[in-house]
């Protein structure tokens, strides 16, 4: 899985049917770059601009019950609450609204 931050919304009108209904968003990494490989992925859980998600990648992304045949790469899974490393806190859901 990848850490990512959610920078955008792709909107696509004409699309695989087995897609409708399933919102892509495109990411950036902690440096505020665009993601190489995986700009794009299908989201599930709901996430939001400026959230900070984990993002699961190839055949995990197809892992979920129902969507074994998607035509998907990239799924969020999570949207995260806090990422601590060593004990100081690096990011936390709650502080980004104060």
């Amino acid at each position: 899985m990848q850490i990512a931050k959610v920078c955008g919304t792709v909107v696509s009108t004409q699309k695989e049917p087995s897609l409708r209904g399933t919102k892509l968003l495109q990411f950036i990494d902690s440096e505020g770059q665009p993601l190489s490989k995986y700009e794009v992925a299908a989201d599930n859980v709901r996430a939001g601009i400026e959230e900070w998600v984990l993002v699961s990648r190839g055949g995990a992304a197809r892992e979920i019950q129902g969507s074994e045949q998607l035509p998907i790469d990239a799924r969020v899974v999570a949207i995260i609450d806090t990422i601590t490393v060593e004990n100081p806190m690096l990011y936390g859901k709650k502080d980004q609204y104060r």
